[in-house]
């Protein structure tokens, strides 16, 4: 199934709180989110929302570990501030997927997840895509 389809029927990548929401500003006064911020324990599983190929999975300054899933036609998903990285650059992943576990290592001092979903490098509402558990 093409992933622009699924908008509206995608899981969360894990269950929370939300703290931050696409459009925002941010808490510390810099700019606003582009993505939201999901606040879990530390070690909780992020699960890849669809089906993709993991394009990034690194430590990048201000999402501290990484991990960027391409799901076509220009379609992104992206999960930072993690603990650990489950998966590596060029593997194919399935939604549902376990991808990483969530930790500590960006922008926050919260335990969470901060999560994108960009289309042709645009962040767009990740709200709009993803059901919350």
């Amino acid at each position: 199934v093409p992933f622009e389809r699924l908008k509206g029927r995608l899981k969360a990548p894990l269950s929370g709180e939300l703290l931050g929401r696409f459009g925002e500003q941010r808490a510390n006064g810099g700019t606003s989110w582009k993505g939201v911020f999901i606040r879990a324990g530390a070690g909780s599983q992020v699960r890849a929302v669809a089906a993709g190929e993991v394009v990034f999975a690194d430590w990048l300054r201000g999402f501290g570990n990484l991990i960027i899933l391409d799901h076509g036609d220009g379609y992104l998903s992206i999960y930072g501030n993690n603990e650990q990285l489950l998966r590596s650059t060029g593997q194919k992943v399935s939604g549902g997927d376990a991808i990483a576990s969530v930790g500590t290592g960006g922008s926050s001092d919260e335990s969470g997840l901060y999560f994108e979903i960009r289309h042709r490098g645009q962040p767009v509402d990740p709200l709009k895509w993803v059901r919350l558990r």
